[in-house]
């Protein structure tokens, strides 16, 4: 069966402004700009597209982020969306672990994170990449997989997509600064492109140009900016019970462990993942804690029972918790790149913080990026101080799925940021 004659994919299914990059011959096709413009969206589509169409055996197509942990609830789902989309998902195998979905023909998209960078290597025969959220990369990233690509079928693409979060950042200074390289086509976007989008989601875009000038820069105008000094802007303080939340908060929990030298941290979060908000209920904040001190104030908030993530650089820490009770701490996962995902999540929700938790609003006030001393301009990447807290957050966070959110349209659900 030839399944192009069965895809539904006419012009009403695209959003107007990608329909001329359905077919380009450039080796790098660069699609940046403002949150839920629809770049990841048009990225799926397309591949799916130039998949089908491949003959003799298919194409393998390399999807790569930062980190792996990422590609499940992002650029995976949105593929598997747009296969459903074009009524084609039932005809597809799609696999968890190892990450990949097979399409008819013999096409193939593998599924990488480049906190693995062995993994890569090892993969052969890759006819196109897509690398969603390039800006988490490094440009080393970005050059291995660039010698990766050498097929001999026709027309092997890299296609990246971004939010231009800061010009200190690698992809302004290797497609922008001096101009784009050879053999490059780039396409910036805003939620205005996207007719696709539920009501009220530029809106709430446009009222950040107040209360957050740099985010409403590039997240709604879509334009190149410097990042702010303190890295969390989406905050305020407020009152509030967990009754009064309602059953769409789910509580979530952190523990960053210290001793001497450093603070043992707990968050303790109620977050929604449809309305985007963290409500931040409780916290600790001491030095000198032994494994039994941890596993006292974890009986006394009530929280045995309930999943707590925690650092995964003491391993035995966690498994004394376990003995003595707190039966559900689990190793929150880490490695290059899991950072500033963690931060890019937190930065999608609007942050509640009771007045009580003194500690976790002092970190707020403080947390910052690093500044580049020959730039002037933040770097991504957070200041390694005053961080016990927001290193909890980041580890509750984890277990928030942005997937219970997503809508049926060529959007990204309703989160803030996305590309």
């Amino acid at each position: 069966m030839d399944l192009r004659l069965h895809i539904r994919f006419g012009n009403s299914v695209f959003n107007r402004v990608y329909r001329p990059f359905l077919d380009t011959a450039e080796r790098f096709n660069v699609f940046y700009g403002g949150a839920g413009s629809g770049k990841s969206v048009f990225v799926a589509q397309k591949m799916i597209i130039k998949a089908l169409r491949a003959a003799g055996g298919g194409r393998r197509i390399l999807v790569v982020r930062k980190v792996a942990d990422t590609l499940r609830d992002s650029i995976y789902a949105e593929l598997l969306e747009q296969l459903g989309r074009f009524g084609i998902r039932d005809y597809c195998k799609a696999s968890v672990s190892p990450m990949s979905i097979a399409l008819p023909g013999g096409s193939v998209f593998l599924f990488k994170g480049m906190d693995s960078p062995e993994k890569i290597k090892s993969i052969s025969g890759i006819d196109d990449i897509v690398i969603e959220e390039a800006t988490e990369l490094t440009k080393e990233d970005f050059a291995q997989l660039n010698l990766r690509l050498r097929s001999m079928k026709p027309n092997p693409q890299i296609h990246l997509m971004f939010n231009p979060v800061s010009k200190n950042n690698w992809v302004y200074g290797y497609f922008f600064k001096d101009g784009p390289p050879p053999n490059t086509r780039i396409l910036r976007t805003t939620w205005r492109d996207n007719r696709f989008l539920p009501p009220g989601y530029g809106e709430e875009l446009e009222r950040m140009s107040q209360s957050d000038p740099a985010y409403h820069r590039v997240y709604a105008l879509g334009e190149f900016g410097s990042l702010d000094r303190l890295v969390y802007q989406n905050w305020e303080v407020g009152e509030f019970t967990p009754k009064e939340l309602g059953g769409n908060y789910a509580l979530k929990a952190g523990l960053d462990f210290g001793f001497s030298n450093s603070y043992t941290a707990l968050a303790v979060l109620y977050v929604c993942a449809g309305e985007r908000r963290i409500m931040v209920w409780d916290e600790h904040y001491a030095r000198g804690m032994l494994s039994g001190d941890i596993a006292q104030v974890l009986r006394e908030k009530k929280l045995l029972n309930e999943v707590i993530r925690a650092d995964s650089e003491d391993m035995r820490v966690i498994g004394e918790l376990r003995q003595l009770g707190a039966r559900k701490v689990v190793p929150a996962g880490k490695g290059p790149g899991s950072v500033i995902a963690g931060i890019a999540k937190a930065q999608q929700f609007r942050l509640v913080v009771h007045p009580r938790c003194v500690n976790f609003l002092a970190e707020l006030e403080s947390y910052a990026w690093e500044k580049d001393r020959e730039s002037g301009e933040y770097r991504n990447a957070p200041v390694k101080e005053n961080d016990h807290l927001m290193d909890a957050m980041r580890y509750a966070m984890e277990g928030v799925s942005f997937a219970s959110g997503r809508k049926n349209y060529s959007g990204k659900g309703s989160r803030i940021p996305t590309a």
